[in-house]
């Protein structure tokens, strides 16, 4: 098999500019500083990982063993016992997210699904995709759920059985919901805990707050049912990817057995390929919990120096505890467009992710936001 001359100038002139803009990313969440050659010699394998890493299955090529202990090592990270817990690796956080809330209907189906303004907007999706009933909540400024009007709209719709989505770091402002209070108003409503499904989306600080020192609760131990984490975010994969982690006793209630790979099935998607698998793996296997802690505080460091650069500046940047993403003003189209930055509304964000080594691409983002506030305050 051979490419045209054009062929082969299109797809190197294409190397070309993904070796330019590698490190581009300072207005969405993704890590470009991963490594994963030792892992390029499996890409001329069709891995498959259909159906359950804990079971036998009749295609061959797969990475179960390799599943199996990414999962382990995200059931203890999220303080669940591991016989007590079933995932898998995703194509990303909307797929957890998804599997979370199909857990949640398929426990309660007759159930409102209840998320806030400032959720990531694939929740409407999955709305739609479930059939399953929802009502959108009101957010706090800081994006943070408005604990007064969800339970508000629990009571108008007199919802006996609510599922409740969690934001662990919104898209736009990074808030976090607080999970105990969520549950401590469920109680003083007269909700049982058995009686609600409460799912955590930890797309990007599901790999930040276990490696900070006060953390806000977000684990199994602080009462979730399920979480799902993004891949490519904090950890960095080549392949968007993501991990969801759920009760094994709620995931039983959805398998299938299937005949054709002498398999059970408990995932969306089926078919999963088996390689981002190998690549978290090697991830979690070669980082130390100190080494995810100091990638962890630098990020969170460089995000209060932006913070402090613009406010000194007279220019009204925030961002929420525990929070690499820095909110702002929206500048000129000129401005956001040239450095491709996230923005919603009347603000726009930085996103201060782990390949972000020192201030330079910071400061010079950072400098044409500052020209720019000044420009047109004058």
């Amino acid at each position: 098999m051979t490419l045209s001359i054009n062929d082969q100038n299109k797809l190197d002139a294409f190397w070309a500019y993904c070796v330019k803009n590698q490190y581009f990313n300072i207005g969405y969440p993704e890590s470009a500083d991963f490594d994963y050659t030792n892992l390029e010699r499996f890409l001329r394998f069709s891995i498959n990982n259909c159906g359950d890493w804990g079971e036998y299955c009749n295609y061959l090529l797969n990475s179960f063993d390799f599943e199996k202990e990414v999962m382990e090592y995200f059931a203890d990270l999220f303080k669940i016992p591991f016989e007590k817990s079933w995932g898998y690796v995703t194509n990303g956080g909307t797929e957890g997210n998804m599997f979370g809330c199909y857990l949640g209907r398929e426990i309660f189906p007759d159930g409102t699904l209840y998320y806030s303004k400032d959720t990531h907007y694939s929740v409407a999706k999955i709305v739609k995709l479930l059939r399953i009933k929802s009502q959108v909540v009101e957010s706090q400024p800081n994006g943070e759920i408005d604990y007064d009007d969800l339970m508000k709209k629990i009571a108008d719709d007199k919802e006996a059985h609510p599922i409740i989505f969690a934001n662990i770091g919104t898209t736009v402002r990074g808030a976090i919901d607080d999970i105990a209070e969520i549950q401590k108003r469920l109680k003083a409503a007269g909700i049982k805990r058995e009686d609600y499904y409460l799912h955590a989306d930890a797309a990007l600080s599901g790999m930040i707050l276990p490696f900070v020192d006060d953390a806000q609760p977000f684990t199994f131990a602080d009462g979730i049912d399920s979480i799902g984490v993004s891949g490519h975010k904090m950890i960095g994969s080549p392949i968007p990817c993501g991990i969801v982690v759920a009760k094994k006793e709620n995931v039983d209630r959805i398998s299938v057995e299937i005949d054709y790979i002498s398999a059970h099935d408990k995932t969306i998607t089926g078919s999963r390929n088996g390689h981002t698998p190998l690549m978290l793996w090697e991830a979690i296997r070669s980082h130390s919990a100190e080494e995810w802690k100091r990638r962890i505080t630098r990020s969170l460091d460089m995000a209060q120096y932006a913070v402090d650069r613009m406010q000194k500046a007279g220019i009204n940047a925030w961002r929420n505890k525990n929070s690499i993403t820095v909110v702002f003003p929206c500048p000129s189209e000129r401005v956001w467009r040239e450095h491709c930055l996230a923005t919603s509304g009347d603000v726009a964000h930085l996103i201060t992710t782990a390949h972000h080594l020192d201030t330079a691409q910071i400061d010079k983002l950072i400098d044409d936001v500052i020209a720019d506030f000044n420009l047109h305050a004058a």
